[in-house]
């Protein structure tokens, strides 16, 4: 069908077209298009029809007055605008359309989305945009007859369904309230529907509505028995029972793939009933205006285990995200500033860092435009000022921050609504309770008036109370009255009470000082570590003990409660046992200092050694003997490890420069150069880099700095900063030139073609490439001047000159392999798959690449990966393989999620809609095309953005669809010639003509 317009069945059957709607007389008429277009596109025989329209009792005249509807139909059809859409072929007539031009079959697409669909978001989305679509009942001026009221019946039914499914997933999401309010008119007109049913007894029993729910139960009990004299199915009896017993299922669950970055609950959370009811009233309030909500209190008297413990039960009203971040108010040196504390929940959103804004303010507007009617819910932990909280607060009513905080933040009221909660100590009660839950009944049975002494000591402040019974959970022989007694000695004086003298520094203390004085030491060791988590190998170094040693100690500080399990041998501190540890005397503290420098330095050095030892500059310069490795000697190991000191690189690299030790930092930021370049992180990679840079700088060494710069500028390329990589390639460019560096020379004008590269500028590229092969030709650099060759041989690929490229890319595929080089040996047989794909040499282009795929995976560089991925499909789509083309798209999808590298995404995206083209799976395309727009404005790149306009415009020629073709190839050219890819848009423009 050309032209807009659309075919309405779900209501009274219409027939819209770009010059008005279709004059259509008489029920049979509708009957018979509403029909066809129901199955449009599929030919209907004559007796099919005649059936339709009168049963099992037509007229002689049936074929003939048959004819004469359809021929007033065609005319109707014409004359609105839908010109030759309505034919005749054997053995009866189709109307030949887009079926989603037809509401009907809209509707039953978006149904089967929604049963698809991964989230309940998702499935809510697509089922309420169908459900929008009914006008009323289906068919309502149509006369239907035999096969077609078993058709309106399946229609029916779909609704009814779907309106179930609905529901299903409205409770999901958490939004039980407003199904109570909608779900008793659809209970009202389908009284025996048993799912329909369950759906509303869910409602009410979320909805607080016990006894209600039970009602709804009993009526439809009822109901079967006297209709039909049968009882409710086994589902449904199963539910009654549940809500009989308020079995804790009934909670509302997990919402779907959204950020959901809150931290487990507190175990044992005890008390705060009040609090929590005042909460859950206020969340219940209608408003336009969401107040924030401000949990303020002195020190240990778990506002962060409130706050989590609330956020966890209303996450089902808030499906899409969770969000959560520690602001560090209470340390003025770790204070997150709020730039970065927008940053963070930026990213928790879905930004990627190259979008990232520079300047504060369009940070914050950028973070309330993507809140924009989005139900999220917002942990600010820890915040020290109204400074802190301000850029943080939603300018939506949909969503909801909670904020922590030592201080009232009253100035907060001046510019915003605020709900304040104060937490004070608990109560006895409360208190005893929790040491009931932690310690057990039995335990605190035997010695009731000794607990409840412990508690009064503990002044009802939840971390106390917990710290006194993880001593007595350690020592399960040990009384009650013992510890109450060493106690009494003080009180409690580390973080003051207003109007109070009750502190935690007792309780801590308690904690501490039974330690042995190995533990001890190293619990004041780990208060030095300037990261957020650290190990027992760290400990164990810094003190100078053996590894194991080490870690078995860490295990003791974490059963003190002391410090927190955050993984295997990796722990964190909460912040007040951190600012507790950090107020202890340490003798030797520079010593200490430098030992955990040195641990940085030497593990960054041995998992170079194994990932990349062909990156030999640098000697670590280790002011104390090596300390043990405390990974195995093999590359995944080496990854892995430093995957998970990830967020500890570079505090660590500032810690070393502030420190005074420049040496370490620019050395430690080159010795993980291989890590960076086998996992990627690159935003991470860049700050790390200009720590290295500054240190070198300051030191007035010009190969450390050349060297730094170089790393800099490679950090700059893999972010698509291609115009900081040419302007810090030249920087590092003279300086190299300073030193009288001829390696560091070639390196960096080979990264300078890089970017020429990049930008589509091909023959200064060459032109860089082949000065850097001179260079380190020149220099002895067999590494640098196989590098460059193999650069120099895919610039010529991808200037369309493949056969100039198998030359250079030969030379260097042999010398990576004399030099051991597995990764960029995997790398140059990608390129020259590459170049036997464009010279039309499959067999060759699959064999490369599948070594290449094969040696990738072997050293677990995941980049090289999806690059292989990649171009194995594209020469599976140029032979046609569009199954194999597809299989290989959907692995590097994959890849590039789980990198987290929006970039790889959206190109397979795009790469993943040609294969589905290719197979006829029109939908699929569509849907993988509009994804990868939407991915690709993240991370704008002119030349991909080019390519998927132009797969666009194939998809809608092959839907019938010629302007919206013209129109994506037109913005595809203009793209292509944007990115300086003059042949692919003069390609383009011979297939538009």
């Amino acid at each position: 069908m050309s032209g807009p317009g659309e075919l309405r069945v779900l209501g009274s059957v219409e027939a819209v077209g770009p010059r008005g709607p279709a004059g259509l007389h008489g029920t049979r008429q509708r009957a018979v298009l509403g029909m066809l277009a129901l199955h449009a596109g599929t030919v209907l025989a004559i007796p099919r029809l005649i059936d339709l329209l009168w049963g099992e009792d037509p007229p002689r005249t049936a074929v003939k007055t048959l004819h004469s509807h359809v021929a007033r139909i065609r005319q109707a059809l014409e004359d609105c605008g839908f010109p030759q859409v309505l034919h005749t072929r054997k053995p009866g007539y189709v109307l030949d359309i887009d079926p989603d031009t037809v509401d009907a079959c809209r509707f039953e697409r978006l149904v089967r989305a929604a049963r698809a669909a991964t989230s309940a978001s998702e499935t809510a989305t697509a089922l309420r945009t169908g459900l929008a679509l009914w006008r009323g009942d289906a068919f309502a001026d149509a006369g239907l007859d035999g096969w077609g009221r078993r058709e309106l019946d399946r229609l029916q039914e779909l609704r009814r369904s779907a309106l179930e499914d609905l529901w299903d997933a409205e409770l999901r999401l958490g939004n039980h309230l407003e199904a109570v309010r909608e779900l008793p008119a659809m209970v009202a007109e389908s009284p025996h529907r048993e799912r329909l049913a369950g759906l509303y007894m869910l409602a009410l029993y979320r909805g607080g509505r016990h006894a209600d729910a039970l009602e709804a139960f009993q009526r439809l009990r009822r109901g079967l028995a006297d209709e039909f004299g049968v009882d409710p199915g086994p589902e449904l009896l199963t539910l009654h029972t549940q809500i009989l017993r308020r079995d804790p299922e009934l909670a509302p669950g997990p919402t779907g793939a959204v950020p959901s970055q809150l931290p487990a609950r507190v175990g044992y959370f005890t008390g705060r009933e009040d609090e929590l009811a005042a909460l859950e009233k206020f969340l219940g309030e209608p408003g336009d205006e969401r107040p924030v909500v401000v949990i303020s209190g002195a020190a240990g008297m778990g506002k962060s285990a409130l706050a989590v413990q609330w956020a966890h039960r209303i996450a089902g009203r808030f499906p899409d995200g969770r969000l959560f971040l520690d602001l560090h108010g209470n340390d003025p040196e770790q204070s997150m500033a709020p730039a970065d504390a927008l940053a963070h929940l930026l990213r928790g959103l879905g930004l990627p860092d190259e979008r990232m804004p520079d300047d504060p303010a369009e940070r914050a507007a950028l973070y309330r435009s993507l809140l924009h009617g989005k139900r999220c819910v917002i942990v600010a932990d820890n915040a020290g000022s109204v400074g802190q909280v301000l850029p943080l607060v939603p300018g939506s009513e949909h969503a909801l921050l909670i904020v922590t905080s030592r201080r009232a933040l009253a100035a907060l009221g001046s510019r915003h609504a605020v709900y304040p909660i104060t937490l004070d100590a608990f109560g006895h009660q409360d208190s005893v309770a929790l040491l009931t839950r932690v310690l057990g009944a039995e335990r605190v049975g035997r010695e009731p008036a000794e607990a409840a002494r412990l508690a009064g000591l503990c002044g009802g402040m939840p971390l106390a109370l917990r710290l006194a019974a993880a001593r007595l959970t350690g020592e399960p022989g040990r009384a009650i009255g013992a510890l109450a007694t060493e106690l009494t000695g003080g009180r409690l004086d580390s973080l003051t009470l207003e109007g109070d003298s009750r502190t935690v520094r007792t309780v801590l203390a308690s904690a501490y000082q039974p330690l042995e004085p190995a533990h001890s030491r190293l619990f004041r060791l780990f208060g030095l570590i300037p990261a957020d988590t650290f190990t027992g190998a760290l400990g164990a170094a810094m003190s100078g003990m053996p590894a194991e040693t080490g870690r078995a100690a860490a295990a003791e500080l974490c059963g003190a409660h002391l410090i927190t399990a955050a993984g295997p041998d990796r722990y964190r501190f909460h912040d007040l046992v951190r600012e507790f540890a950090g107020q202890l005397a340490e003798d030797s503290v520079e010593e200490a200092q430098n030992r955990l420098v040195d641990w940085y330095l030497y593990v960054a050095a041995e998992a170079n050694r194994v990932i990349d030892p062909n990156r030999d500059l640098v000697t670590p310069e280790l002011h104390h003997p090596a300390p043990e490795r405390p990974f195995a000697a093999d590359r995944r190991a080496a990854l892995t490890f430093l995957g998970a000191e990830r967020g500890n690189l570079l505090p660590v690299a500032r810690f070393a420069a502030s420190h005074g030790r420049l040496v370490a930092a620019w050395q430690l930021t080159y010795l993980l150069t291989s890590f960076y370049d086998t996992t990627g992180h690159w935003y991470e990679r860049v700050d790390l880099c200009r720590v290295g840079a500054e240190a070198a700088a300051a030191l007035g060494d010009p190969l450390a700095e050349a060297e730094m710069l170089r790393a800099l500028g490679v950090a700059y390329f893999m972010t698509r900063r291609l115009r900081d990589a040419l302007a810090t390639n030249a920087q590092a460019l003279r300086a190299a030139r300073a030193a009288g560096d001829l390696d560091g020379e070639g390196h960096i004008l080979n990264n300078t073609a890089n970017a020429h590269a990049a930008m589509r500028r091909f023959d200064e590229a060459i032109d860089a490439y082949r000065q850097a092969v001179d260079r380190c030709t020149t220099a002895g650099n067999r590494l640098g001047r196989a590098l460059s060759e193999r650069n120099l041989g895919h610039a010529y690929v991808r200037k369309g000159q493949p056969a100039a490229g198998l030359e250079p890319l030969t030379n260097a595929l042999s010398a990576f392999r004399a030099l051991g080089n597995a990764r960029l040996e995997a790398a140059t047989l990608d390129t020259l798959g590459e170049a036997y794909l464009e010279l039309g040499e499959h067999d060759l282009a699959l064999d490369r690449l599948g070594k290449a795929l094969a040696a990738s995976r072997a050293i677990g560089d995941r980049w090289q990966e999806w690059e292989s991925l990649l171009h194995s499909g594209q020469v599976h789509l140029s032979t046609r393989d569009f199954r194999a083309a597809r299989a290989d798209f959907a692995e590097a999808l994959t890849i590039s999620r789980d990198v987290g590298n929006r970039h790889s995404e959206a190109a397979a995206l795009d790469r993943l809609a040609r294969a589905e083209l290719g197979l006829g799976d029109l939908d699929a395309a569509r849907d993988h095309l509009e994804l990868g727009r939407s991915v690709r404005e993240l991370v704008p790149d002119d030349y991909e953005q080019a390519h998927l306009y132009a797969d666009l415009g194939d998809l809608e020629a092959r839907s019938g669809h010629a302007a919206a073709a013209a129109a994506h190839r037109a913005r595809a050219i203009e793209l292509y010639r944007r990115a300086n890819a003059t042949a692919e848009a003069d390609d383009l423009s011979a297939r538009q003509a």
